[in-house]
């Protein structure tokens, strides 16, 4: 096994990244930019270099973050919530959530008749526009449910296509949602939500104890625990339905909310995963995919810029909190975790539950309208 493949190495390098992005935030700039989007980029060079692997062709360390560290991220995260937030940022949250369904919808079909991606790909061209569809509006999940339905995945060519599009598209989207909350708020001041508030609570430096860390650890692998197995018996009930709402009980319990830690912990492993996302963005493995790629970076561009301007500008037109359209937009493009990402590295406690909740609901509706577009092209 190549040394930039040992799990012990890419382990180190992912926890170097993140404290090297801490690091840079010292630094007027850096503070600007901000940690979430530093460990992406860093990650980013770091992969296309060669130093680590590129999270595309699979690792057993990207594999574990993906589906033990990320939940326990966002389990942990959530531990921090107010159930009043809810009441507060949901309905916002969620009518922009729906404005970025439609900006995805309307992007898909004008690219489809400006790219005229079907002269490329031919015959899957509908099942692809499906697949976008799905993921721009509930992430990766829906990518995948379409994909198989179609049998995109067994043409190799055209779904490895498919598949480094979305994350070269994708990752720089959670980049500029992330920057263009603080900008825009300079330049065309909003309103912020009154539980916005409860951003003033967050601690820069948190005192952890090893019975909180014990107690932390231990109540998110056992609702994990308790999540899959229920998913496993009811698979009508995603399993990130269940971890939320045990943490949710969970955080109105005074002995939990006196737990110290939870940010730390929680926002540590979501600036893991935002650095193995980081290396997702592999500009290499384009170039083994031909013309095609050129054709889908075009296609996907394009939907994504759309979407982009119906939700921000949408959102401007109704003197939107920039803070709830960025999380919108990304419980849109990346699904549950990037939303809790943008959530948290915005200092937004208050979104966390909405933009898992919105999240959620992207995952059920993306797939049936990323059917319902592929039928129609």
């Amino acid at each position: 096994m190549p040394f930039n493949q040992n799990p012990l190495f890419v382990s180190g390098a992912l926890c170097v990244a993140v404290f090297f992005a801490i690091w840079l935030t010292r630094f007027s700039w850096g503070k600007t930019v901000g940690t979430p989007i530093l460990v992406i980029l860093i990650c980013a060079i770091l992969s296309n270099v060669g130093i680590i692997p590129s999270a595309m062709g699979g690792h057993v360390v990207y594999n574990g973050v993906f589906n033990y560290l990320a939940p326990l991220g966002i389990f942990i995260a959530l531990l921090e919530v107010d159930l009043k937030s809810i009441k507060k940022a949901g309905l916002p949250l969620l009518l922009m959530f729906g404005l970025g369904t439609l900006g995805t919808v309307i992007g898909v079909f004008v690219a489809w008749f400006v790219v005229q991606p079907q002269s490329e790909i031919g015959d899957m061209a509908s099942a692809v526009a499906g697949i976008f569809t799905g993921t721009y509006i509930g992430g990766s999940i829906n990518f995948n449910a379409v994909a198989l339905s179609y049998g995109v995945n067994e043409n190799g060519t055209l779904y490895a296509a498919t598949t480094v599009v979305d994350n070269l598209i994708g990752t720089p989207w959670i980049i500029a949602t992330l920057i263009l909350p603080r900008y825009l708020q300079k330049l065309f001041p909003r309103k912020k939500l009154q539980s916005a508030k409860q951003s003033q609570q967050i601690p820069t430096v948190e005192y952890i104890s090893l019975s909180s860390l014990a107690s932390i650890l231990a109540l998110g692998f056992l609702a994990m625990a308790i999540s899959r197995v229920l998913e496993y018996y009811i698979p009508q009930i995603p399993e990130i339905i269940t971890l939320t709402t045990i943490a949710l009980i969970l955080a109105q319990f005074p002995s939990v909310q006196q737990l110290h830690g939870k940010h730390t912990l929680g926002f540590f492993f979501i600036l893991v995963f935002l650095a193995v996302i980081g290396t997702l963005c592999d500009v290499g493995a384009i170039s083994g995919v031909g013309s095609l790629a050129g054709t889908l970076i075009l296609f996907v561009g394009l939907l994504v810029l759309i979407h982009g301007v119906v939700i921000f500008g949408l959102g401007a037109l109704f003197k939107m909190d920039w803070d709830v359209i960025a999380v919108a937009s990304q419980a849109n493009v990346g699904g549950n975790t990037t939303a809790i990402a943008a959530a948290e590295s915005l200092d937004r406690p208050d979104l966390l539950i909405p933009g898992v909740l919105v999240g959620s609901l992207g995952n059920a509706l993306g797939t049936y309208l990323g059917f319902m577009v592929a039928g129609i092209l």
